[in-house]
């Protein structure tokens, strides 16, 4: 690559098209800025970086929409700046936690002990879920805390501060942990509901514990593929239960006849 002005550089795409690319050393680490189409942008970028880096003034509120650096970039060399460390992702550490940016008003606010996961993952955005990839997969994010794709906030969990934006594990309360079960509260006493969803829902029955619920549940997904009914069900999976144990509530777990005795038309 050949240098021009400083922290520029001059490349080809694989195409013989030429791109100049913005870069910069602090503290021993290099730090790739972007890519730009024409030298003076890249210059720009390289100048504004090290100004990030060295003026302590500067700040996320010194963000600008039409910034050559893109705010994730910003975000990262801030964080290089003021905590001694650099992150590909858009990380600005706090004494007991972290946010993750995606602009000044959309972020998560993490534990420390997800500073690894995270720095080494990007979050994508997507039709309002957000996404990591994970040894080739997609993950929701929210699985992580025990939020699965289909929970709805305020019936199966909630956000005890009211912020949705807060990941922390001490502000995330699972209400409902398992797939068709809701707990319900009548004359002071919790019970469970289990549903299932064939063309409308289905009561399967309630039940005293959330466990026989939930394989009570099973159960019904079981019986409803006996019957016929093609419909991908994602089972219960009962975490640290017996294969002995787990038996004995499935065989004595009472199901509605209206499952029982399901056929598809």
């Amino acid at each position: 690559m050949e240098q021009q002005l400083p922290g520029v550089y001059t490349t080809k795409r694989k195409d013989g098209s030429v791109y100049y690319r913005a870069s910069l050393t602090y503290r021993n680490k290099h730090i790739s800025l972007g890519s730009y189409d024409n030298p003076q942008d890249a210059h720009e970028a390289y100048m504004l970086a090290s100004s990030l880096l060295e003026n302590t003034h500067m700040t996320l509120n010194s963000y600008q929409d039409d910034s050559v650096l893109p705010f994730s970039k910003w975000v990262s060399l801030l964080n290089f700046r003021d905590n001694a460390i650099y992150f590909a992702t858009p990380i600005y550490i706090r004494p007991r936690f972290f946010y993750y940016y995606f602009s000044l008003s959309e972020f998560f606010i993490f534990d420390l002990e997800d500073l690894f996961y995270y720095s080494s993952r990007k979050i994508s955005r997507r039709g309002g879920h957000y996404f990591v990839a994970d040894y080739g997969m997609q993950v929701n994010i929210m699985s992580r805390y025990g939020i699965k794709n289909y929970a709805v906030a305020g019936r199966d969990y909630r956000f005890i501060n009211g912020n949705d934006q807060d990941l922390r594990y001490e502000n995330i309360e699972i209400i409902n942990r398992y797939n068709g079960v809701q707990a319900v509260t009548q004359n002071g006493l919790t019970r469970y509901q289990v549903k299932i969803h064939v063309r409308g829902n289905i009561n399967v029955g309630t039940y005293d514990s959330e466990t026989e619920a939930a394989i009570a549940y099973n159960k019904a997904v079981d019986l409803l593929k006996k019957a016929g009914v093609s419909k991908a069900y994602t089972p219960n999976y009962m975490e640290g239960m017996s294969a002995g144990a787990y038996a004995d509530l499935y065989n004595t777990v009472k199901i509605s006849p209206k499952i029982l005795h399901y056929r598809c038309e």
